[in-house]
């Protein structure tokens, strides 16, 4: 009863609310609002007093010496333009004190993001401070600096574990995000340039402009364009190289099948190659020129494709990789070569695992193989491997890899308004991405469409997740 008791005192002491802690607590509470580690010293913690006021100061100093004279230029960016100035007397050119943009986006950005960080640890610090102060009022124990260590290694050494991986996070997720939703807002392009040049904020005008069509805009166009081929890729690319990848492995897992492991190995093989190999690889064999278009004109089959209306009459070639339609075409079958493979081993080990006694009770109700595929074999497989499908519509939607190591410097667009827009038939939301970017170096626009890319992502996987985990379907396979 009494250790019931203690654990019941215990979880109240740390539930105790913010509101309730300012309220109630003593003048040691109130003073750590002011100077954090002031209750700490109060209960004879010194060195969490210490810590806590170390971080308060270097907190202080970091905005002070940091963030304050960025975030003083925060609402305009600057207005100093850089200007180079010849001296007759000293014969050197000099520098005037100007301003850049970008740094003082970064600067402001990272600022704000530790002064919401700072002030939950502050609102965390008053919560702890006034658990101490309730502890003391009841006489029970408080934990000294050696028993809290002790603790992070022992009973709250999760929270150890995620300190290095959360910081990660923070450092190379969270911050570039925020920075680029804050350059979606700007005019951020190659005519403003900082260094040398100053950009500013346009408000919604970015977002605007991604669903307008004009004569000079034409971004919403081929935001349209693009999209639907990219949701289409997505799609075709996910169930294709999945559905190849079940039948590849029943196949090579088949009992009439011989030398099963021979064949596992040789896609195995397919694995290890790095992609980019086999893909530049491939976009030689395709080109207008290569191999492939040689071995079917010689054979007639280029003829026959240009007497049934497939391949224009003018061309000499097949345009594989050149021709909107067929690119497309070409690269939904390329990317099955490439991806069923992986599918193939994932589904091996799904397949090895069906419970034998539902296929077993079936073929006893009289069930042919197909039926059992259908009703049984393809149910199971999609709930083991449902989050993994998930995942990989993400990641087509994001795959840079096979779209742009075979069409860049072979695809030219036909369409000017996608060229107005610096874009091509074949491109994914993240080529474009790239290529405004890497080409044109328009980061305004290319803000705006990754945070279109991650809202469509985060809202397919929550949704999704969220319906499968809802379910409960793994009592049916038990």
């Amino acid at each position: 009863m009494k250790a019931e008791k203690d654990q019941k005192s215990e979880n109240k002491i740390k539930k105790a609310a913010f509101g309730n802690a300012l309220a109630k607590g003593d003048i040691w509470v109130k003073l750590s609002t002011v100077i954090m580690g002031a209750g700490y010293f109060a209960r004879k913690q010194f060195v969490n007093g210490i810590l806590m006021t170390a971080v308060q100061i270097g907190f202080i100093l970091l905005v002070v010496l940091f963030g304050v004279p960025s975030l003083s230029k925060f609402d305009t960016l600057g207005d100093v333009q850089m200007e180079q100035t010849f001296d007759p007397l000293t014969l050197q050119s000099t520098m005037n004190d100007y301003d850049n943009s970008f740094m003082i986006l970064l600067t402001s950005v990272i600022t704000l993001f530790f002064i919401f960080v700072f002030i939950l640890i502050w609102i965390w610090n008053i919560k702890l401070v006034y658990q101490l102060q309730l502890k003391k009022e009841r006489g029970e124990h408080i934990n000294t600096f050696r028993e809290d260590m002790r603790a992070l290694v022992n009973d709250r050494f999760h929270i150890t574990l995620l300190a290095l991986p959360t910081v990660g996070v923070v450092l190379m997720n969270i911050i570039p995000i925020l920075v680029l939703i804050a350059v979606a807002f700007t005019n951020y392009d190659q005519k403003h340039m900082p260094p040398s040049s100053l950009f500013t904020w346009v408000g919604f005008d970015n977002f605007k402009n991604l669903f307008t069509n004009s004569i000079t805009i034409s971004f919403g166009y081929a935001f349209r364009k693009i999209l639907g081929w990219t949701l289409l890729w997505a799609v075709l690319a996910t169930v294709t190289t999945f559905i190849g990848g079940i039948l590849l492995a029943k196949l090579i897992n088949n009992a009439t099948t011989k030398w099963p492991a021979f064949w596992r190995t040789l896609f195995v093989i397919a694995i290890a190659v790095p992609q980019f190999v086999t893909l530049l690889l491939v976009r030689n064999f395709f080109a207008n020129a290569g191999i492939v278009n040689t071995i079917c004109s010689n054979i007639g089959v280029t003829g026959f494709l240009q007497n049934i209306g497939l391949v224009n009459p003018r061309l000499t070639y097949i345009p594989f990789l050149t021709d909107p339609n067929w690119a497309k075409a070409m690269i939904i079958l390329i990317n099955i070569w490439v991806g069923v493979p992986y599918q193939m081993l994932i589904a091996t080990g799904v397949l090895m695992n069906i419970p034998t006694d539902q296929i077993e009770s079936a073929r006893l109700d009289g069930a042919n193989k197909f039926q059992i595929f259908c009703k049984i074999t393809m149910p199971y497989v999609l709930f083991i491997q449902g989050p993994a499908l998930i995942t990989d519509f993400v990641k087509n939607i994001n795959n840079f890899n096979v779209i742009y190591l075979l069409t860049q410097d072979v695809f030219i667009t036909s369409d000017q308004l996608l060229a107005n827009s610096n874009a091509k038939e074949v491109d994914l939301l993240v080529t474009w991405l790239f290529r405004l970017t890497n080409e044109y170096y328009n980061y305004k626009m290319a803000s705006v469409i990754g945070i279109i890319v991650f809202i469509i992502c985060a809202v397919f996987t929550l949704l999704s997740f969220s319906r499968m985990i809802a379910g409960g379907r793994e009592e049916e396979y038990r």
